[in-house]
């Protein structure tokens, strides 16, 4: 039987880094912190909240800083990896009971909490990533890496395009419903090789990109809805501005070049996730095993997109269980 997402969420504040975000906490033992990606929120781990905190985990699934019901500067640099991973650290101190924490990721929550592990290792005893591995301390910006296969060929890449504030915005706010089901589709298991592919640099990012009626059964329309309605409250400044800080992240990190995540480590991915075909020829998942030593498993969960945790729960909820069990 498909698994229920978790019923009548009990919503917390926690006070961190000097902000406040808004998390669903169920459960009582050892800290799970669990961390959402683009464009996602709380939600997006609807399926994983109640059986993690069934198997004795205190779980606290957040809404990152931009999102949802959590605070939302307004600068841009406000939303670069000093700050987001100091929130996660914030909210180990506010709920681990000094202890530290395992944290689990999905997209851009995967990239925060492998560096959440690297620079604030004190605060995080074991880390799971859904989507994007692990690939060591880039010296350059994932922007600038992928130009050769992008920017300078004159096609489209959705990361180029999010640079410049208020573009993007505007396009997704405009139809948010639209948005979120075009967007979701095209990154999803079910949507056709090469959807997207290979158009012009002057694209928009939602061009010829189908919005798919009825949507894929593993998001129904009660979760679009609820998605739309903390993007029609939110906005989409926060969000987006996670990508502009790519050369500011790489100038932070520059004291943790050549450091390995040491921690004990898992990974699910999937195997229509176009994250791991975005860097031409490189073998993502064989290269995070030279970065992250402890890594005792990486899942690829055949015919999965980019959605993990809510394309294939169960698969996802039964292997963080059985890496789960391993920490305790």
């Amino acid at each position: 039987m498909p698994l229920e997402p978790v019923p009548q969420p009990i919503f917390r504040s926690i006070a961190t880094n000097g902000i406040n975000l808004r998390a669903v906490v169920a459960g009582e033992g050892p800290l799970v912190v669990l961390v959402h990606g683009f464009p996602e929120s709380w939600a997006a781990w609807r399926h994983q909240i109640g059986p993690i905190a069934a198997a004795g985990h205190t779980v606290c699934a957040i809404d990152c800083r931009g999102y949802g019901g959590s605070d939302k500067p307004n600068a841009v640099e406000a939303y670069d990896l000093e700050n987001m991973t100091a929130d996660i650290a914030g909210v180990v101190d506010a709920l681990g009971a000094g202890e530290p924490a395992i944290l689990i990721g999905h997209d851009w929550g995967a990239f925060l909490v492998w560096h959440t592990a690297l620079v604030h290792a004190d605060k995080v005893r074991a880390v799971a990533a859904l989507s994007v591995p692990f690939l060591g301390v880039s010296e350059v910006a994932l922007i600038e890496a992928l130009k050769p296969v992008y920017a300078d060929r004159g096609f489209f890449f959705y990361q180029d395009y999010f640079q410049q504030p208020g573009v993007a915005e505007a396009e997704a706010e405009a139809d948010l419903d639209g948005f979120v089901r075009r967007f979701y589709y095209w990154l999803s298991g079910e949507a056709p090789t090469g959807l997207g592919d290979a158009r012009p640099a002057s694209s928009r990012l939602l061009d010829g990109l189908p919005n798919p009626d009825p949507f894929p059964s593993w998001m129904s329309d009660a979760d679009i809805a609820y998605l739309v309605d903390e993007f029609r409250g939110s906005g989409l400044r926060g969000p987006i501005n996670r990508y502009r800080n790519q050369q500011r992240d790489v100038d932070y990190l520059r004291p943790w070049r050549g450091k390995a995540v040491e921690q004990p480590a898992f990974y699910i991915g999937g195997s229509r996730d176009l994250v791991l075909s975005m860097l031409p020829g490189v073998d993502m998942v064989a290269a995070m095993r030279t970065q992250v030593p402890n890594l005792s498993d990486a899942i690829i969960l055949e015919g999965c997109g980019h959605w993990t945790q809510q394309e294939r729960p169960e698969d996802v909820t039964a292997a963080l269980l059985r890496w789960l069990s391993a920490r305790k």
